[in-house]
């Protein structure tokens, strides 16, 4: 599955979602009509698109949305980033400033609403789909690690994430993300 392909599938899931459906379960539907490979090769694109952005300044961009952010949340900060569809993907990959001007960051920063993007559930649509199409929830992890292993597919590291900084440090938040921070942090000295 290509990167175009990928996107696809999240518009597509996207446009499905709404108050009746929320968009984790319209693309565990987009994903299970798919073949077990293709939800295999879907995996791998939204692993790597999620990796793309495991970044110092889309961490603190996620810091600062969520009051905080442990590596489990910066994980599901990631999957929302990827959930909202590739514009805004794009948007926040360029300048993770830029989500400042998201109506859910915005809405939540307004009612002091620390969850704005961050999506656990995103995370497993591939597992969930693969589990429709088998019967068996446990038979995705077992394909996934033969599939990884047979595409040599390499974990990112840290080395990529780009300069860290203090992310408790008011004045530099506001200095590397301005607008989210003079959105979240009206109460910091």
């Amino acid at each position: 599955m290509d990167t175009s392909e990928f996107w696809t599938i999240i518009e597509a899931a996207r446009s499905a979602g709404g108050p009746d459906m929320p968009f984790a379960e319209a693309l565990v539907d987009e994903l299970a009509v798919l073949t077990k490979d293709g939800v295999l090769s879907y995996q791998e694109r939204f692993d790597e698109v999620r990796a793309a952005v495991y970044r110092w300044d889309v961490w603190a961009a996620a810091y600062l949305i969520g009051g905080g952010c442990s590596d489990d949340s910066f994980t599901d900060f990631r999957a929302g980033l990827i959930a909202l569809g590739r514009h805004w993907y794009e948007k926040a990959a360029a300048c993770p400033d830029s989500l400042a001007e998201h109506p859910a960051v915005i809405a939540a920063a307004t009612v002091h609403r620390d969850e704005a993007l961050f999506y656990e559930e995103v995370n497993y649509a591939a597992s969930e789909a693969f589990a429709r199409i088998t019967g068996d929830g446990e038979d995705f992890y077992e394909a996934w690690d033969a599939y990884r292993t047979s595409r040599d597919s390499a974990e990112r590291g840290s080395e990529g994430m780009g300069e860290d900084f203090d992310f408790d440090d008011p004045d530099e938040m506001r200095r590397r993300l301005p607008r989210l921070a003079a959105l979240c942090l009206r109460d910091a000295p």
